[in-house]
């Protein structure tokens, strides 16, 4: 399709630096429009650009608007349709000096080109019939990606995968829609196309599948902005020992002193291909002191966002006064319980206290966070204790706050359709559902959408691309 007026994009020529900014050993400059192949051919000494086939590589020297010479470079040129965007692209590999990228940039505009905005390459991508929105938002995913199991899931999404999904939904959607449109065409004569718990049954395979992709953002989300988990406990536990054993690095203040933590510390690692954050919390306890007040309420706030809680247990004190509060707030939640401080005491006189107050299941692991002893086993214990998906498997998971609202749209009205059947609703009530939940779909992939919502989508993306 093309859409470009639809879209708010002109058919001018525009360019940027496509590489991060700053110098380097090269740096690759995009040209893309209609005039890309005129215009940098007036800054373009080695072979014409006019008899160049797509795809192929050349060598030689861009120059300014007076002849000078800027940079030898390697040009590369892409013939509409088959481009990025679609159109005619020319990309220039020059060095990577931040005073040659001006240049270059600055003489490609004297020749006619404009910069490109944030995200324009892509949103021509998208107008031209090159990717659907989904596709589109999934290349920032690609670029921005902290891990493998994040990279993994937007390279599924940038390839098509999660937008096949949607597209089967689409079918079955329309095919419901023919169902119900032929029962009202016929509803005066004696004809039975398909009896209602046939129908019914089609409405809660697509309920099924909507709901799946919508639960799945749980850990989509989780995978893309890191999966949050909450080292909670009394003072003086060794929460922030823990947290600097686990990162590696020396980031939280440790001292024996209690309560010396007073707000959260959060920073990043991955572990089995997956970016978990990690949050450091004040001790939990009962405390006079309003400023280590603000920071327990914190710590009971990280505690309830988190997706798994890390309960740290000092050995040497064995004090359970906390364990109902923290148990109330880990309801539903992954927790692991660590008896901490191993090397001071290796009796485990805290599990046995534990015993009669942990629901069963529960994983207990001792540790000297100190020592960094049983570390690396803890690590794998929180990778298998989030539950996420293999970094490698091909499972469809959402990872977009717009995709999970537009699911959550789609699934309410699928769901006032399988009611309206249950109750006898008559077909053009139902259709009506039925054509509410496709639009929730077409939002995704951008089959319906508006200048406002490309404004903002693009407006994330960096300059470039």
């Amino acid at each position: 399709m093309n859409t470009l007026e639809l879209s708010g994009i002109g058919g001018d020529t525009i360019c940027a630096v496509s590489t991060p900014q700053g110098s380097g050993g090269i740096a690759v400059i995009r040209v893309s429009g209609p005039q890309a192949l005129d215009i940098v051919q007036h800054r373009w000494q080695g072979k014409p650009l006019v008899g160049m086939a797509s795809h192929t590589v050349h060598l030689g020297n861009l120059v300014d608007t007076a002849g000078g010479m800027l940079d030898q470079a390697v040009l590369t040129v892409f013939r509409a349709p088959n481009s990025f965007t679609g159109e005619d692209v020319v990309e220039l590999a020059c060095h990577g000096s931040t005073w040659i990228q001006q240049q270059v940039i600055q003489t490609l505009i004297d020749a006619g080109c404009r910069h490109a905005s944030a995200g324009e390459f892509t949103r021509r991508a998208f107008a031209n019939g090159r990717m659907d929105l989904s596709q589109a938002e999934a290349v920032a995913d690609v670029i921005e990606a902290q891990s493998r199991a994040a990279h993994h899931v937007a390279m599924n999404q940038m390839r098509g995968r999660y937008s096949d999904e949607l597209n089967d939904l689409r079918e079955k959607l329309l095919h419901f829609t023919a169902l119900i449109e032929l029962e009202l065409d016929f509803s005066e004569e004696d004809v039975t196309f398909a009896d209602r718990s046939e129908v019914s049954a089609l409405a809660t395979e697509i309920h099924d599948l909507i709901s799946r992709l919508a639960y799945s953002y749980h850990e989509g989300n989780a995978i893309r902005n890191g999966m949050p988990v909450a080292i909670v406990g009394q003072t003086n536990a060794g929460k922030s020992t823990l947290l600097n054993a686990l990162l590696g690095d020396d980031r939280a203040l440790v001292s024996n002193v209690h309560g010396t933590t007073r707000d959260t510390i959060e920073d990043t690692v991955v572990m089995g291909g997956t970016l978990f954050r990690f949050i450091d919390t004040a001790g939990i306890r009962q405390s006079g002191d309003v400023v280590e007040q603000m920071g327990i309420a914190r710590s009971w706030r990280a505690l309830d966002k988190a997706n798994v809680v890390l309960w740290v247990v000092d050995v040497t004190s064995a004090d359970t006064s906390m364990a109902h509060d923290i148990l109330t707030h880990c309801d539903g939640k992954a927790l692991i319980v660590i008896l901490n401080k191993t090397d001071l005491d290796d009796d485990f006189a805290a599990r046995s206290e534990l015993s009669d107050i942990l629901p069963e299941g529960i994983p207990v692991v001792a540790i000297s966070a100190k020592r960094d002893t049983d570390i690396e086993a803890l690590r794998d214990l929180i990778v298998k204790t989030a539950a996420l998906p293999e970094a490698d498997s091909d499972t469809i998971i959402v990872t977009n706050a717009r995709h999970y609202q537009a699911l959550t749209h789609a699934r309410d009205a699928i769901a006032r359709a399988i009611a309206g059947l249950d109750s006898g609703l008559s077909g053009d009530l139902l259709d009506q559902d039925i054509r509410e939940c496709l639009h929730w779909l077409g939002e995704i992939t951008g089959e319906i959408t508006t200048d406002n919502i490309l404004g903002e989508i693009f407006a994330h993306f960096c300059i470039g691309k």
